[in-house]
């Protein structure tokens, strides 16, 4: 799989055009355009503090000696490039397709069951695509990008680097093949922490249906570490409005062996007030921990929804903001 098969030129241009800004200090490895925690000599003016000898001489603020007459120096926030993990999510459910999905391919719209450069309308496919447009995204930007893959524990893993190289290998690795099995949300974070730099930002790309409440806990875990977290929630329009009306054999697409015809009009309701307790409890904890939190659907152009976020976020943040994101992305909330 390449890039092209993914994204058309125009989208790759403006995915490119797109800037993700660091809310917080980052530790990096070069200048950059995010705050760092390391104090430099940058643009960016922080504070005075008194002079002690072996200071360098050029970094005396005169004016406020010839104020004060007394000696201070000017501190400035270093700025740094970004170090980026992608944590991606391959587990069963994410296998699940339904009719208004995008076929996804270069043009970024429908192609119904054309092949060529298809490369399908799953969840899986579409977080896939999420994936390589913020790599594309942050290497476009010479930030570093890294990778790491999982289903009931983390498969695969790329440290974060900034070579435009360094796409194609992740690429390489969201195109293999995957066991598909069940995932705990919360024992895979755990997982990932030791392996994740310092300071870094987090974005995690799943459907996020597991327990919300091990989940929310992970969160809480990988803010402590001060790592800046994401969480991009892929849903099936399917799973957002429940659109069925017939007797349907639902089968458990992480165990083969479970299955059960049900009349979809009678588990309708308690479905849905099933997801919105579930969603209420994510949402509650990302606003929590202060966790950008949005919600995707498989039926809008992945550029579309990214581009939308990543200018919500710099607007200042979209924590907790489900409702809003459901409406940007394009999902339903049909009763």
């Amino acid at each position: 799989m390449r890039f092209p098969d993914l994204f058309s030129s125009r989208d790759a241009s403006r995915t490119a055009a797109l800037q993700w800004i660091a809310k917080q200090a980052v530790e990096g490895l070069t200048a950059g355009r995010h705050r760092s925690p390391h104090k430099g000599s940058s643009v960016e003016f922080k504070e005075h503090r008194p002079y002690v000898p072996g200071d360098e001489l050029r970094n005396i603020d005169w004016r406020a000696f010839g104020k004060s007459d007394r000696l201070y120096i000017r501190e400035f926030e270093e700025e740094t490039n970004l170090r980026c993990t992608l944590l991606v999510d391959r587990s069963g459910s994410m296998r699940y397709a339904g009719s208004r999905a995008l076929q996804l391919n270069g043009s970024g719209a429908s192609t119904g069951n054309s092949a060529g450069s298809s490369i399908g309308n799953r969840k899986q496919d579409y977080a896939t695509s999420v994936a390589a447009a913020i790599a594309y995204m942050m290497l476009s930007s010479q930030d570093a990008v890294g990778l790491m893959t999982f289903d009931d524990h983390i498969d695969e893993s790329l440290p974060p680097r900034t070579m435009p190289s360094h796409l194609q290998a992740m690429l390489k690795v969201l195109a293999g093949s995957s066991r598909g099995g069940e995932t705990d949300l919360g024992t895979v974070i755990r997982q990932a922490m030791s392996k994740l730099p310092r300071r870094s930002l987090v974005v995690l790309i799943s459907d996020g249906l597991g327990d919300a409440e091990s989940l929310g806990r992970s969160l809480a875990s990988l803010r402590a570490q001060r790592q800046e977290v994401v969480f991009l929630q892929v849903l099936d329009p399917d799973e957002v409005d429940f659109p069925f009306s017939d007797r349907i054999e639902f089968r458990d697409l992480e165990n083969a062996d479970q299955k059960e015809v049900i009349d979809s009009r009678q588990i309708r309701e308690r479905y849905l007030e099933s997801l919105k307790r579930h969603n209420a409890t994510i949402e509650a904890a990302c606003r929590r921990n202060r966790v950008d939190h949005a919600l995707l659907t498989t039926d809008t152009p992945v550029v579309e929804s990214l581009a939308r976020f990543v200018t919500l976020r710099r607007g200042g943040g979209v924590s907790g903001t489900l409702d809003r994101l459901s409406s940007l992305a394009g999902a339903s909330n049909k009763r």
